[in-house]
């Protein structure tokens, strides 16, 4: 599957909300930090140096995810949602292995991640792509996270 990846624009500003509401609602509550995030992403994520992308399929936006800068050496990965439709299609793999090239373009070190173990695809997808689990510290972002992987770049 030929996917593209789109960095944000205002045209697709409202799609970055929606696809991640979407999914949030389905698994889990919408916490006030995905509020945040997800309604000022300009604000709460490109001014902080980070990116938004889209993922395009013939014409569509099928998913979307951020990386937002931690320290000069680390990224968190976050936000990454793909439409139901799409899923177990290889859309998260060309997602994570994007986000990998990008961050390294960029000297990042280490890319971080906050999950759930509920997630038992998603889980088996960072695995496969070489995150290994570490500490949870209280101060995660997310009160949902059970889990916080890392990929050493």
């Amino acid at each position: 599957m030929q996917i593209n990846f789109i960095p944000f624009s205002k045209e697709y500003a409202s799609l970055f909300y929606e696809l991640n509401i979407v999914w949030l609602k389905k698994y889990f509550l919408v916490e006030p930090y995905d509020l945040h995030v997800l309604n000022n992403p300009k604000a709460a994520i490109l001014e902080n140096g980070g990116d938004v992308f889209f993922v395009e399929f013939q014409g569509d936006v099928i998913g979307t995810f951020a990386l937002m800068p931690i320290d000069n050496n680390s990224f968190e990965l976050m936000k990454m949602t793909v439409i139901e439709s799409f899923r177990s299609k290889g859309v998260g793999d060309q997602i994570l292995k994007f986000a990998i090239k990008f961050c390294k373009k960029r000297n990042v070190s280490t890319l971080v991640l906050y999950s759930n173990t509920v997630l038992k695809s998603a889980m088996r997808l960072y695995q496969r792509n070489g995150f290994t689990e570490v500490a949870l510290s209280e101060s995660s972002p997310y009160d949902r996270a059970d889990i916080k992987m890392t990929l050493q770049l």
